[in-house]
C-alpha cells in the first residue's frame, strides 16, 4: 500500500487513479459522477453530510483529507482492495474513516459465491479474514456482493490505523432508480437492521471501532457533467 499521496487538483487526477478508466471514466458512470461530486464539493458534499450528521456523536463533523482510489491490503490477497474513495473525518471529539463506494447501475461486484469459485488459498485466508472482522458467518454470505463486504472492512482497517473511534461505509449512489439498493439492503440485515435511502444506521461494534453504514442518494446532474 502506497504511504506518499499527491493532491488532487483536477478531475483528470482522479480518471489517472481509475482502474480500467478507458471503461469507468464516462458520462452516466459511478467513477466520473462521485469525481464530478466530490471535486466539487472540495470536502465533503452536502449530502452525504446531511445523511452522516443523523448519527448525534458526528455533531462537528469535517472532513479533514478526502483519497480518490484509495488502497487497502488485505491478507492474502496479492491485490489490495481499492476504494472509490476514502475520507478520514474528525467530529468535537472523535476521527471516523469512512470508505465511500459510488454507485449508478453497475453491480457491487459479483456475489461470495461467485467470487469464491474454484478459490485459491488466498482467496480463502482472505474471506475468511474478512468475516473474523466483520463478525459475520461465512455460510450466511453466499447470495452478498463482493464490493460490499471489501469497503465495509477497508473502513474497520483503516479505522484502526489511524485509531479513529468510527467506521462508516457508506455507498454514494446517483442511480434515479436506486439500483443495487436491495443488494446493499441484504448486507445490511445481516447486523439485524434494515436500511433506508438517505438514512445511516448502526452496524456493530468490530475491535472497538463503532460501525455505521448509509447510502447515499447523490445529485442526478453529476451523471451528465
Amino acid at each position: 500500500m502506497k504511504k506518499i499521496f499527491i493532491p488532487v487538483t483536477k478531475l483528470k487526477d482522479w480518471k489517472q487513479l481509475v482502474a480500467d478508466p478507458e471503461k469507468r471514466w464516462k458520462k452516466g458512470a459511478s467513477a466520473r459522477a462521485l469525481a464530478y461530486c466530490w471535486q466539487e464539493a472540495d470536502g465533503m458534499p452536502k449530502d452525504v453530510e446531511a445523511v452522516l450528521l443523523q448519527v448525534p456523536e458526528f455533531d462537528g463533523l469535517e472532513p479533514l483529507f478526502v483519497i480518490p482510489e484509495h488502497q487497502v491490503s488485505l491478507p492474502g490477497r496479492k491485490q489490495t482492495t481499492q476504494n472509490d474513495c476514502w475520507v478520514l473525518a474528525r467530529t468535537k471529539r472523535d476521527l471516523i474513516s469512512i470508505a465511500v463506494e459510488g454507485k449508478v447501475s453497475e453491480p457491487f461486484g459479483p456475489t461470495i459465491d461467485e467470487w469464491m469459485k474454484d478459490a485459491s488459498e488466498g482467496k480463502k485466508e482472505s474471506l475468511s479474514y474478512l468475516c473474523s472482522l466483520i463478525g459475520l458467518d461465512v455460510s450466511l454470505l453466499g447470495n452478498i456482493r463482493y464490493h460490499l463486504l471489501h469497503r465495509t472492512a477497508s473502513a474497520i482497517i483503516e479505522a484502526k490505523r489511524f485509531h479513529a473511534k468510527y467506521a462508516v461505509m457508506l455507498v454514494h449512489s446517483f442511480s434515479q432508480t436506486a439500483e443495487g439498493f436491495d443488494d446493499y439492503n441484504h448486507f445490511v440485515e445481516l447486523s439485524g437492521v434494515t436500511a433506508e435511502t438517505n438514512k445511516i444506521v448502526f452496524g456493530g461494534q468490530y475491535l472497538d471501532v463503532h460501525l455505521y453504514l448509509a447510502w447515499v442518494s447523490g445529485d442526478k446532474r453529476y451523471l451528465t457533467r
